[in-house]
């Protein structure tokens, strides 16, 4: 899966430029990074992290990856590749790129798993302090999921070095 997602963010990054420094341009057009800054208080790193102006990538990225995924598995049948929980982290952080809120329900539907499954995977990753829940201020009985301020730098992490490994290709 990694060096799938190398390959789409190399693909995405490399398409309009040849230049290294039109592809690190790129990158952070599509990753959306800025300037460096210290790391967030209570996360260990050593380096400075990128200064993120939207905390994830461009939501086009992570769908097309999401799509990807999908497409693979109807191929060779999803038992082969089942991966809920990145399923799961993919899908909100798309919407949270995309300013959308997730239901509980929508979510267990991302997941691909049976709703049961599901739920104990987001019980796990609410415990972890990766998502959380919150209350539908219209409909008490329904729950809206999100990624969490932890969730969204793990998140983000993750693609920014995507990102710095698919610019130092050659």
């Amino acid at each position: 899966m990694a060096d799938e997602i190398l390959r789409l963010t190399s693909q995405l990054t490399s398409a309009n430029s040849s230049t290294s420094s039109a592809n690190d341009d790129e990158s952070r057009r599509l990753f959306n990074f800025g300037s460096t800054r210290p790391a967030e208080p209570g996360v260990s790193s050593a380096r400075t992290t990128p200064s993120l102006v939207d905390p994830l990538p461009d939501p086009r990225l992570v769908r097309r990856i999401i799509r990807y995924r999908q497409m693979r598995a109807h191929h060779f049948g999803a038992e082969l590749f089942a991966d809920p929980v990145w399923d799961m982290l993919l899908d909100l952080a798309a919407a949270r790129a995309e300013h959308r809120l997730v239901s509980i329900t929508s979510l267990c539907i991302a997941s691909g798993v049976p709703t049961t499954t599901a739920l104990r995977y987001i019980k796990l990753l609410e415990d972890l302090d990766l998502i959380e829940r919150t209350a539908d201020t219209s409909d008490r009985r329904r729950r809206f999921v999100a990624l969490s301020r932890k969730g969204a730098v793990a998140m983000a992490r993750y693609f920014a070095e995507v990102a710095r490994h698919s610019t130092n290709r050659t």
